[in-house]
């Protein structure tokens, strides 16, 4: 194995194991903001509970995040240092701005939304939960920032020295690519809390949990998860998902070309449903397609032209092509999934029959892993599909690792950091599973002590 293969298996196993949390707390942070709101304007004591709840959980989720989060940083010095070199006058500042809203924003608020309940009044406490939101959500778009301008290089020049510096942050900001991104990405956020808010109420509805104490908790929790589920599994396909796949097919043809499977350039161009990439017969095993579909999700038209990997060089395709292929078709199938059991469920939920529907409930509680799952074969289809480039158009993957850290130097951190990170997942699952077992509601000391 050489260098290059296991730096970018080192980031790329700290990248995804470090996205498991983010991606909740993301989405968790607006539906925490509607069920203040909620309890802020009906005076509800239980919506109050519920989103001090899922602000603890946000908490834990939060931790974990920058504890997996801080060493993909260092792995910028440590892995691949050629690259932060010529790169680090772009993409220093939006991790830079990331970090200032991420350690001193969301974290300052989400101190008082967990803290300050007893010493702030009911609208500031409302207001501290809107911010822990701004401040998670702009974070995430620095990430995003960043990341777009290694898929989308715009407002930069290049210097004699081979570095790379800003010529406009707000061109930066404002990279159209980095914008469709932002969006997509932040409504799978939005999918993620959704389904793990239904699957909870859920849970708790199946088990017949604080129903002693009349509470209904298992209804705010299916109810709110449901509908937010509905909305951001329509808004992730239409309009965020076409329109950056739009914007990808101009501007990173052979990525889309690889993602179909679509070796041969074709008018009315077919999608394929199911089928194996075979890269030595240039065509798909046991296809199942749909003709004309991908020419008219691209271009409007059945007739359009769409090329296929043909039109480009072999040196230029996308590396590991089969698991680009599955991760792109494993995304675009549970998205529709998701949509299909959202809809029958709002359907449920809209007629009143969603609660003693035990068949639907238990469907609600096993999908809530699905969003993961979705949310990690999306980003792999995003930075697979931009290889064979670090900054697509500019430097190449084998241009920008360490070459002097060796790859049994390598090899030996990835390990260690599996290790280290399969103890911090079974922790993280402890820790959560505590909360959700003891639930919104206080402890029978709590409770006397509120009175």
């Amino acid at each position: 194995m050489t260098a290059e293969l296991i730096h970018r298996l080192h980031f790329a196993f700290t990248v995804t194991f470090h996205y498991l949390f983010p991606q909740l707390t993301m989405g968790l942070a607006l539906l925490i903001v509607v069920l203040k709101t909620v309890a802020l304007k009906t005076g509800n004591e239980e919506w109050d509970r519920a989103a001090r709840f899922w602000g603890r959980i946000f908490g834990i989720n939060f931790v974990f995040g920058v504890v997996t989060g801080i060493p993909m940083e260092f792995e910028f010095g440590t892995n691949w240092a050629r690259f932060s070199r010529l790169s680090g006058g772009v993409i220093g500042q939006p991790l830079a701005m990331e970090g200032v809203f991420s350690f001193f924003l969301e974290s300052a608020f989400l101190g008082l939304f967990l803290y300050g309940e007893k010493r702030l009044s009911k609208t500031l406490h409302w207001f501290s939960a809107v911010m822990v939101f701004v401040g998670s959500w702009i974070s995430g778009f620095f990430i995003i920032v960043t990341d777009a301008w290694m898929q989308h290089p715009v407002a930069y020049v290049h210097l004699p020295s081979g570095q790379y510096e800003v010529l406009s942050f707000w061109q930066l900001l404002l990279n159209p690519w980095a914008l469709l991104q932002y969006a997509h990405n932040m409504t799978g956020a939005v999918v993620t809390a959704s389904f793990v808010m239904a699957a909870t109420g859920a849970f708790y509805l199946l088990e017949g949990r604080f129903t002693e104490c009349g509470c209904d908790y298992g209804h705010i929790f299916t109810k709110v998860g449901v509908i937010a589920g509905l909305i951001s599994t329509v808004l992730i396909i239409f309009p965020t998902g076409d329109l950056h796949g739009k914007y990808v097919a101009r501007n990173q043809p052979a990525s889309i070309a690889a993602m179909e499977g679509l070796f041969k350039t074709e008018t009315g161009a077919g999608i394929v449903l199911m089928g194996q990439p075979n890269e030595e017969t240039g065509q798909i095993d046991n296809p199942i397609v749909v003709n004309d579909v991908l020419s008219f999700l691209i271009y409007g038209t059945t007739k359009a032209e769409v090329k296929g990997l043909d039109q480009f060089p072999r040196d230029q395709w996308p590396t590991t092509l089969p698991l680009l292929y599955y991760a792109y078709h494993i995304m675009a199938g549970l998205g529709t999934y998701f949509v299909l059991l959202m809809i029958a469920a709002a359907f449920m939920l809209w007629r009143g029959q969603l609660y003693g529907a035990r068949w639907m409930l238990w469907l609600l509680l096993i999908s809530f892993p699905l969003p993961y799952i979705a949310n990690t074969a999306g980003w792999m289809t995003a930075e697979i599909g931009r290889q064979p480039w670090l900054i697509y158009g500019l430097m190449r993957t084998s241009e920008g690792f360490s070459s002097t850290v060796s790859a049994s130097n390598g090899l030996f951190t990835l390990l260690g950091f599996m290790g280290l990170y399969a103890l911090l997942g079974l922790l993280f699952t402890v820790l959560v599973y505590r909360e959700i077992s003891n639930g919104p509601e206080p402890k029978p000391a709590e409770a006397v002590h509120a009175d």
